[in-house]
């Protein structure tokens, strides 16, 4: 059987098919020195041939010297930059940052001691689509991405080189979670009611993924006896609403996921406090059915009241839920055994008092943390103190009393406020100690530190930075927490001799600017497309050779590209007598025997020496001088960008996808 092509159709070139009988398949070997770059394969060649011995080793120096011309490229040294710049954006930075936060760095306790160390984490704020409503796709999900894998890596950096005992978070776990609809609501805006409950649950998931399964990564680093714990029940305005705007259904669906906003938890012998105050602030908001507000109308009805009450009567009760806490915790205390919780096995009769009676709950007296997503009430202009972001300290010299810029704004919105009120405050501070030392807040996104001196003790309040960079701070944060109250394991006393407030140490911790990250890959990506096109400029204006392209269909087959012997062949004298009309040879001819050539294409078989092959080349690779010269400038910068981003987004996905 033999192929013929007609004259008047042009020269088509025969490609191969896979269900071709005749085709040769590549061996696995041929297919490897493919995919491997050009100067690996050819070094594999000359190696075989000097095995072989038939080159010498002056062609292996010169080979050599042609391979490290090579190497040694502009493209390659963007290559080298691009992995250092990619290692350093994506894990030298966050490794930098935790380095001053290392507890030993920081802390200042007396020798032997053993503090509780605490973390605490604000504002997540999962981007989703309440974030950015009108940002279109892709650029929407890329934040998503982004911002989701920034807290994934801070959050694993912390347990892997912190392994704080206990994770506390401050609220606003979601930036959306208010308006999702629940089985029986729906969200009070219109852009927002096609989100139903299975879209809130799959944020719930989203959270976990970056939250809880990195969580055990600290495990094998914490000391602490009774177990590590983390605390994200407290609830944010984000999270369920502000004050009058609370729907019920929302509230118990993030309380059956994320347990009672309003608890108190012994931690490192001092009693956490957490109240849900944004429910807490519809007691002096009107009611949006009555206007009234929360001084109750004559008929004794109480406007908000199924939204307040619960941390209300949390509040009124609060020597209960202490005292059974501490005594709880005392008893654990005094059952410890070598880092196990023992208790006693005996048979007791059934009517003996410590098996059914529980004596009224006492107030041990641990050193008291309030916990609350919204700030405290502070006067107008209350500076901030020097670590706050937008606005730094007005003056560096002394300490100001009013600073307005670098102070909390006294206002509030849509279901949000950015202070409580200062009845709220008072009640709170009133009801939550006795020996409230400290108070911890979120919801501003940025750190603030002030000194309640209005309250007795004059607690000290720390408004801890967001975790995430969407949420308005170029450094995003967290507050890490040493505690220290040696207590009597008998009657609970402190042991400290210096009273409460030295029982708390505190550190800010700044993590990396992932948007100067970026600036910086930008500036690194320009850099990189000058230098190729400028690259491509030199080498197509004095160095052509290098610019010429070869044909895209092969006339001849070429062993090697370096071959150094020549190797002796058989021509067939015979071929023209099984010659189609058209001058190329039949498949069935008894000529020598072809091996394809490398790419997968297969050459006809010429015979004829006066058979004009021109027609065999492509109209844009017969002559490398065929083209302008703006056109190789423009291939050569072309082939040279696709180089390179292919093996730096090789590395980069590598980088993002490991961690």
């Amino acid at each position: 059987m033999s192929y013929a092509y007609s004259h008047n159709q042009g020269a088509v070139p025969f490609r191969p098919s896979h269900r071709d009988p005749f085709a040769e398949h590549p061996s696995l070997s041929e297919r490897v020195r493919e995919a491997l770059p050009p100067w690996v394969g050819q070094w594999l060649q000359i190696h075989r041939y000097r095995q072989l011995g038939e080159i010498s080793r002056n062609d292996v120096r010169s080979f050599a010297r042609n391979s490290s011309r090579r190497m040694f490229t502009v493209a390659n040294g963007l290559i080298l930059l691009w992995v250092f710049t990619l290692w350093w954006g994506e894990r030298t930075v966050f490794q930098d940052s935790f380095e001053t936060c290392l507890w030993e760095s920081w802390e200042k306790w007396p020798q032997g001691a053993t503090p509780h160390h605490v973390a605490f984490i604000a504002d997540p704020q999962l981007v989703d689509p309440h974030t950015y409503p009108g940002r279109p796709w892709p650029l929407s999900s890329l934040t998503v991405k982004y911002t989701d894998q920034y807290m994934r890596r801070s959050f694993s950096k912390i347990q892997q080189n912190l392994a704080p005992d206990s994770v506390l978070f401050l609220g606003d776990l979601f930036d959306g979670g208010r308006e999702w609809a629940t089985r029986t609501t729906s969200s009070p805006e219109d852009q927002y009611k096609k989100y139903q409950d299975s879209f809130w649950k799959k944020e719930f998931h989203r959270f976990a993924k970056i939250f809880s399964n990195q969580w055990n990564e600290g495990d094998s680093h914490s000391v602490e006896p009774r177990g590590r714990r983390m605390i994200a029940s407290l609830p944010g305005n984000h999270d369920l609403g502000f004050g009058s705007g609370i729907q019920i259904p929302v509230r118990d669906r993030f309380q059956s996921f994320f347990g009672d906003g309003n608890r108190v938890d012994v931690i490192g012998n001092h009693s956490f406090v957490s109240v849900d105050t944004v429910s807490l602030s519809a007691m002096d908001q009107p009611d949006p059915k009555t206007g009234s507000t929360g001084a109750g109308s004559g008929d004794g009805q109480r406007p908000n009241e199924q939204i307040w009450k619960d941390a209300e009567n949390f509040l009124n009760t609060m020597k209960e839920h202490r005292g059974k806490s501490e005594m709880e915790a005392l008893r654990m205390l005094q059952n410890q055994s070598q880092g196990h919780f023992l208790f006693q096995h005996r048979v007791a009769d059934i009517h003996e008092p410590s098996l059914y009676y529980k004596p009224e709950p006492q107030i041990i007296g641990f050193p008291t943390i309030l916990l609350s997503h919204v700030p405290l009430y502070r006067k107008a202009a209350t500076p901030c103190g020097p670590y706050r972001e937008h606005y730094p300290p007005s003056s560096a010299d002394e300490e100001l009393e009013q600073d307005e810029p670098n102070a909390l704004k006294i206002s509030g919105g849509y279901q949000y406020q950015n202070v409580l009120t200062q009845a709220i405050s008072n009640d709170l501070v009133t009801k939550a100690g006795p020996n409230l030392v400290h108070i911890y807040s979120g919801d501003d996104h940025d750190y603030c530190e002030i000194s309640h001196r209005e309250f007795n003790g004059s607690p000290k309040e720390i408004t801890v930075k967001s975790l995430s960079w969407a949420m308005g701070v170029r450094r995003p944060g967290f507050v890490l927490t040493s505690l220290w109250n040696p207590i009597d394991p008998t009657t609970g006393q402190s042991l400290q001799q210096t009273g409460f407030g030295d029982t708390v140490q505190n550190h800010l911790c700044l993590l990396p600017d992932q948007l100067s990250i970026f600036i910086y890959y930008g500036l690194i990506l320009g850099l990189s497309l000058v230098a190729l096109f400028m690259h491509s400029i030199v080498i197509t204006i004095y160095f052509p050779e290098q610019t010429t392209t070869s044909p895209i269909l092969p006339l001849s087959e070429n062993r090697s590209e370096y071959p150094m012997t020549s190797h002796p062949t058989t021509s067939s004298t015979s071929s023209s007598k099984h010659r189609s009309p058209d001058g190329l040879a039949s498949r069935g001819s008894n000529g020598p025997s072809r091996s394809p050539p490398a790419k997968g294409y297969y050459e006809p078989y010429l015979e004829d020496d006066n058979l004009d092959t021109s027609k065999w080349k492509s109209s844009r690779s017969r002559t490398g001088e065929s083209l302008s010269v703006t056109h190789r400038i423009a291939r050569a910068f072309t082939d040279d960008v696709k180089y390179v981003a292919m093996v730096v987004l090789a590395w980069y996905f590598f980088l993002i996808l490991r961690w």
